[in-house]
């Protein structure tokens, strides 16, 4: 028998019978409620969308109360112990782990498609010497539509690959060249030899050495923080990433709409501002008179809490082993120590607790970056490059599924009734 929910509406004493399906209603059975012929009927009102379910997804699983996050109903634990980022990226994409073969051959695909158009860099050369890494890193992505312009075939499913295959495959290669052009270095070409990650540091680092060759504890650490960031199920870029691609926008465009989101200091760009109070505090001593202020409303604590999770953040725990491994190999960064300090104090402190207010993804990320000399403004141009793999996997299966309609929000409209035009010499 179908769950249904009964509203009454005391306006007018009807009652209406809701259809309940995996625990929502179809915000569209609310228009039957009405109050004579001509009434619109009711909207539902969901700022930020944050008691709305957007779409159906098979991708990315998310419990917030319990910590718990999976791929395709794997556990994030499980897959940065045992698998590589472009496994993940396999995953995300197809719906289920590779075989060995399936899994040679999406590399290689991938591989392939690294190298970034020599116009392409040119447009990169263009930007100033201190322009935004990310500012960078849109206007690229979204410039890629122009010089693949087969990809507006979104209905044809080896064109929708071919461009899969290319933003995965470009993603770290503009990335690095955000980073060479801030410094005025020469682009390095991808290295196809090497691991994605490994590449990424070579295209990164490389100087006049013949060959780079990455430390495989920093490239595996970097590694696991992509499979960390690779999708997140419905959030601010995602969603725009599926908006955009509801127009039947090509997936570059799309991909860039969701990195422009991603900008956001509220979205991407936290972790930066985990560093900037960790050096703020500058010692273990001083954590005690900052937790102090931050209780008394004086200060905010940076990478604590979480739209969504309301428990410890399962990324939060597999990063934080990952910094200690890290720190084997370049030494420790000292921020880690105020930074144990204040999860200490925090995870036992009724205040932060009752709050449920634990750290989460970007608390250590941005230690890691420091200590892998990442200049801070291109953390967020990391976020994005993993990310890239699990906005197309979205934009895949938004494109796919038949209830797709192009998205059109209501609004509650709160400006003035009608007004008769008054001429400019007659306005007061």
């Amino acid at each position: 028998m179908p769950e249904t929910l009964t509203v009454t509406d005391n306006r007018t004493g009807k009652q209406y019978e809701l259809q309940i399906s995996d625990g929502t209603i179809n915000a569209s059975d609310l228009r039957q409620i009405k109050t004579s012929k001509d009434d619109f009927g009711i909207l539902s009102f969901d700022p930020a969308f944050s008691n709305t379910a957007s779409c159906r997804s098979a991708i990315t699983y998310l419990d917030g109360e319990k910590g718990i996050l999976r791929y395709r109903g794997y556990p994030i634990e499980q897959l940065a112990e045992h698998s590589t980022f472009l496994e993940v990226a396999y995953l995300l994409v197809h719906g289920e782990l590779p075989t060995k073969v399936r899994l040679n051959t999406w590399i290689n695909n991938i591989t392939h498609h690294t190298m970034l158009h020599e116009k392409g860099k040119k447009l990169m050369e263009g930007f100033h010497h201190n322009a935004h890494p990310m500012g960078m890193f849109v206007s690229t992505v979204g410039a890629l539509s122009t010089f693949y312009p087969d990809a507006k075939k979104i209905d044809d499913p080896e064109t929708r690959m071919l461009q899969v295959y290319r933003l995965i495959g470009k993603a770290p290669t503009i990335a690095s060249y955000t980073y060479r052009n801030s410094l005025g270095l020469p682009y390095v070409y991808p290295d196809n030899s090497l691991s994605y990650t490994g590449n990424f540091l070579n295209m990164m680092y490389r100087m006049a050495e013949p060959r780079y060759e990455p430390d495989t504890i920093l490239e595996r650490a970097l590694d696991v923080l992509f499979i960390l960031h690779a999708d997140h199920e419905q959030n601010c870029s995602t969603n725009a990433m599926r908006s955009i691609g509801s127009s039947n926008a090509d997936p570059y465009v799309s991909c860039a709409g969701a990195a422009a989101a991603l900008y956001g200091p509220l979205h991407g760009g936290a972790n930066e501002a985990v560093l900037r109070m960790l050096n703020d505090i500058g010692s273990v001593k001083k954590v005690p008179n900052y937790i102090k202020k931050v209780k008394n409303g004086e200060m905010r604590l940076m990478g604590f809490g979480h739209r969504v999770y309301k428990n410890y953040d399962p990324r939060a725990k597999i990063i934080k082993q990952t910094a200690h491994q890290v720190f084997e190999v370049t030494g420790k960064n000292p921020l880690i120590d105020i930074a144990l300090e204040l999860e200490r104090i925090a995870l036992e402190d009724d205040y932060f607790v009752d709050r449920k207010l634990y750290p989460n993804v970007d608390f250590y990320s941005g230690i890691i970056y420091e200590a892998l000399e990442f200049p801070t403004d291109i953390f967020t141009v990391l976020f994005a490059i993993p990310r890239t793999s699990g906005w197309v996997a979205q934009w895949l299966e938004m494109v796919t599924d038949p209830d797709t309609r192009i998205a059109r929000p209501r609004q509650i409209f709160t400006g003035p009734e009608k007004r008769d035009f008054v001429s400019l010499e007659d306005r007061v």
